[in-house]
Protein backbone atom coordinates (compact mmCIF):
# COMPACT_ATOMS: atom_id res chain seq x y z
CA UNK A 1 0.00 0.00 0.00
CA UNK A 2 2.81 2.38 0.73
CA UNK A 3 4.08 2.00 -2.75
CA UNK A 4 1.68 3.84 -4.50
CA UNK A 5 2.02 6.98 -2.06
CA UNK A 6 3.36 10.50 -3.85
CA UNK A 7 5.02 12.60 -1.78
CA UNK A 8 5.34 16.13 -3.00
CA UNK A 9 8.54 18.23 -2.96
CA UNK A 10 8.88 21.72 -1.70
CA UNK A 11 10.00 24.17 -4.13
CA UNK A 12 13.86 25.57 -2.59
CA UNK A 13 12.39 29.17 -3.59
CA UNK A 14 9.64 28.75 -1.42
CA UNK A 15 11.25 27.21 1.17
CA UNK A 16 13.28 30.28 1.55
CA UNK A 17 10.26 32.65 1.02
CA UNK A 18 7.91 30.88 3.65
CA UNK A 19 11.26 31.24 5.69
CA UNK A 20 11.59 34.55 5.67
CA UNK A 21 7.85 35.16 5.97
CA UNK A 22 7.78 33.11 9.09
CA UNK A 23 10.32 35.44 10.89
CA UNK A 24 9.49 38.67 9.37
CA UNK A 25 9.62 41.85 11.43
CA UNK A 26 6.46 43.47 10.30
CA UNK A 27 3.14 43.39 12.26
CA UNK A 28 0.60 44.12 9.14
CA UNK A 29 -1.42 41.08 7.43
CA UNK A 30 0.23 39.13 5.23
CA UNK A 31 -0.49 35.79 3.18
CA UNK A 32 1.10 33.09 1.28
CA UNK A 33 -1.15 30.72 -1.24
CA UNK A 34 0.71 27.66 -2.62
CA UNK A 35 -0.50 25.27 -4.34
CA UNK A 36 1.03 21.77 -5.95
CA UNK A 37 2.03 21.15 -9.55
CA UNK A 38 0.76 17.70 -10.11
CA UNK A 39 3.45 17.88 -13.29
CA UNK A 40 6.17 18.48 -11.32
CA UNK A 41 4.87 16.58 -8.01
CA UNK A 42 6.19 19.57 -5.99
CA UNK A 43 4.56 22.36 -3.94
CA UNK A 44 4.94 25.86 -5.63
CA UNK A 45 3.88 29.53 -4.54
CA UNK A 46 0.35 30.35 -6.23
CA UNK A 47 0.35 34.13 -4.96
CA UNK A 48 1.67 36.22 -2.02
CA UNK A 49 -0.34 39.25 -0.53
CA UNK A 50 1.80 41.36 1.66
CA UNK A 51 -0.69 43.54 3.57
CA UNK A 52 -4.20 43.72 3.48
CA UNK A 53 -6.58 45.20 6.11
CA UNK A 54 -9.42 43.96 7.50
CA UNK A 55 -11.40 47.05 9.92
CA UNK A 56 -14.18 45.00 11.53
CA UNK A 57 -15.87 41.74 10.84
CA UNK A 58 -18.71 43.31 8.83
CA UNK A 59 -15.55 44.04 6.26
CA UNK A 60 -15.00 40.43 5.70
CA UNK A 61 -17.72 39.30 3.14
CA UNK A 62 -17.70 36.90 0.20
CA UNK A 63 -17.36 40.28 -2.14
CA UNK A 64 -14.42 41.22 -0.07
CA UNK A 65 -12.38 38.21 -0.24
CA UNK A 66 -13.26 38.13 -4.28
CA UNK A 67 -12.01 41.39 -4.64
CA UNK A 68 -9.07 40.83 -2.60
CA UNK A 69 -7.98 36.87 -2.49
CA UNK A 70 -7.89 36.22 -6.45
CA UNK A 71 -7.83 32.27 -5.74
CA UNK A 72 -11.60 32.84 -5.41
CA UNK A 73 -11.95 33.71 -8.92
Amino acid sequence: MSDSLVVCEVDPELKEKLRKFRFRKETDNAAMIMKVDKDRQMVVLEEEFQVFEIRTTDDLTEAWLQEKLSFFR
